[in-house]
């Protein structure tokens, strides 16, 4: 009798855990790809392919009026038995469709994207300063190497011991009151 109720207590709430994980079971074993632009750069980045004679697979970036694989432009993928990867730069503004076939000629799968064109920088002509360039950090904006500030700070501790007794032994004036 005791047992029977801690099972239908435990019951609800293992319910509650095993169901989304039975859910999402099967759509977390498809991996596809994911597509992301940067200004005119374009990268793919999949975990569905597998490496086969030294080869992940390629990818292809096909341009509106292209239908077959073969006639985008095609990059061979990179990469890890974790994640694999291309990427295009200096693409054309436009809409493109990015498709991924792994070596063993399993398609990983297909996205479209939007490449936008790339913001030229401006710069504003900027008046020079009036009373000179101001100095500001200097030689400090350089990272030094543990050894350099070692010397670096041997020599000031050094300076700062010589200082204290050249001061210390130099000759007193004798005072008369």
């Amino acid at each position: 009798m005791r047992y029977s109720r801690v099972l239908t207590r435990s019951a609800a709430p293992l319910a509650a855990v095993a169901l989304p994980l039975a859910l999402a079971g099967p759509s977390a074993a498809v991996a596809g790809i994911s597509v992301s632009t940067t200004g005119t750069n374009v990268s793919v980045v999949t975990s569905a392919c597998a490496q086969n004679n030294g080869s992940w697979g390629t990818a292809s970036l096909l341009a509106s009026g292209q239908t077959s694989f073969a006639q985008g432009r095609q990059v061979a993928l990179s990469g890890t038995t974790v994640s694999q990867s291309a990427a295009w730069s200096a693409v054309a503004p436009g809409t493109y469709t990015v498709a991924v076939r792994c070596s063993n000629g399993v398609s990983a799968g297909t996205q479209s994207v939007i490449v936008s064109a790339a913001a030229t920088p401006t710069r504003a002509a900027t008046p020079s300063p009036s009373r000179g360039v101001a100095g500001g950090l200097g030689g400090s904006a350089r990272d030094y190497g543990t050894l350099t500030l070692g010397a670096g700070a041997a020599l000031v501790g050094s300076a700062v011991i010589a200082g204290a007794w050249f001061l210390r032994r130099r000759p007193k004036p004798h005072r008369r009151y």
